[in-house]
């Protein structure tokens, strides 16, 4: 009988983005490897459940935005976290990942699927 290796769970943040002229936005970045693979996403983290929501991979983040709120792009927008708390990637391959999100607000299995090159789909499970 081999030994299992326990599988600590990741952490996530949703930041809400407003940004000066533009409709804000909600950026889903999950912990992985040192970084944070972000998401864009039009609707907030209460709709996720509802509907399918477009998802964009944009720029890995680094670890501090994990905790971080207020100005960026140079002053042109600001960020506040929307919710945060941990994940655990169920299912993993290159167009597809079954994430477990426990958060204060989002709770539950979420599927993330590729569409094509960067933009993805994320629809709860």
């Amino acid at each position: 009988m081999g030994w299992m290796r326990k599988v600590e769970p990741l952490r996530f943040v949703i930041q809400r983005h407003d940004r000066d002229g533009e409709r804000p936005h909600w950026d889903l970045m999950l912990e992985s490897g040192g970084i944070l693979e972000t998401y864009r996403l039009a609707l907030p983290p209460e709709r996720w459940r509802k509907e399918a929501i477009d998802a964009v991979k944009i720029f890995d983040h680094p670890l501090k935005f994990l905790s971080y709120e207020g100005s960026v792009n140079k002053g042109k927008g600001r960020v506040k976290i929307a919710d945060c708390g941990t994940y655990h990637l169920i299912q993993s391959g290159e167009n597809q990942k079954r994430i477990s999100f426990k958060g204060k607000k989002l709770h539950g299995e979420f599927l993330l699927s590729r569409i094509k090159e960067n933009r993805w789909e994320l629809t709860g499970v």
